[in-house]
């Protein structure tokens, strides 16, 4: 059955430069290295210097929630003009990497920020205004170490049978049972997640996997098509076997474009619609 691909960000091109830049003015040092996707030689110098950004992002120079340096500052830093720099900012903010504060700076993007919560999950209630059901209840029935099924280890980019957290849990808004969801992370990565952990925190998931765990999802994509729930599905759901279900398949990733989260979902859609902006 065909599907439709979503995405709900940019890919992120990474790479490296040695430590001194270079002494002309706007041109960066020559990388000595690639991290992810290589940007090539002729890309615009603040796509380089975006890139550059994002390498000190990834290494955790600057944590979720820290002021980055000042525009000032970083064109110093690279030794390019402050308005190049400003349109790498401008690009990181359009991404939701960065966030900017009026009168305060610029600071990492989180999961815990307001601006930035549940940006991933696209199913909005029928009147369009998600404030008017609040956040959804969390049911966990199922989270556990196992050993990675082939398909989930090669999603993940994990050798077969290396362990993973799965996690099952039911996500439920004004009282409905509204998805099921089937949960895959590393287990290295996620040591020590269990049911108790993620039923007990009060914010969105993605913002627990940040701030406990040190793994920020920086963009995901998503495969959609319509299904019937099998009778187990159908059960924690309370529809009939019958009734036509969403089915999305999302695969989060952290910087350097590494997979961290696979994620597989049944939404109800007789009292939600599932909302993507294109552009």
């Amino acid at each position: 059955m065909p599907f439709v691909r979503c995405k709900t960000n940019a890919r992120i091109p990474l790479h490296t430069m040695p430590s001194t830049p270079s002494s002309a003015a706007d041109t960066p040092a020559s990388p000595t290295g690639t991290v992810g996707l290589s940007v090539p030689a002729f890309s615009p110098l603040y796509q380089q210097i975006k890139g550059l950004i994002l390498q000190s992002l990834q290494s955790g120079e600057w944590k979720p929630g820290e002021a980055i340096p000042s525009e000032i500052e970083l064109a110093a830093r690279f030794r390019v003009s402050q308005g190049t720099v400003r349109k790498a900012i401008d690009d990181l903010a359009a991404e939701n990497l960065v966030i900017r504060r009026q009168g305060k700076g610029t600071f990492v993007a989180t999961h815990a920020e307001h601006q930035v919560q549940y940006r991933f999950l696209r199913l909005l209630p029928d009147s369009g205004d998600a404030s008017v059901e609040g956040p959804a209840e969390r049911h966990i029935i199922d989270c556990k170490l196992v050993r990675a099924p082939a398909d989930v280890a090669r999603t993940l980019g994990l050798r077969t049978g290396e362990s993973v957290i799965q996690a099952r849990r039911v996500l439920s808004f004004q009282g409905i049972p509204t998805i099921l969801e089937d949960i895959w992370l590393p287990g290295q990565a996620f040591k020590g997640l269990n049911a108790a952990h993620m039923a007990n925190y009060p914010g969105p998931t993605y913002a627990m996997l940040e701030l406990d765990f040190g793994v920020r999802m920086v963009r995901a994509e998503e495969k959609i098509r319509a299904v019937l729930p099998d009778q187990a599905q159908a059960t924690l759901l309370q529809v009939t076997p019958a009734t036509p279900l969403l089915s999305v398949e999302r695969l989060a990733y952290t910087y350097n474009d590494v997979p961290m989260e696979l994620r597989r979902g049944l939404y109800r859609t007789d009292t939600h619609y599932y909302r993507n902006e294109l552009n």
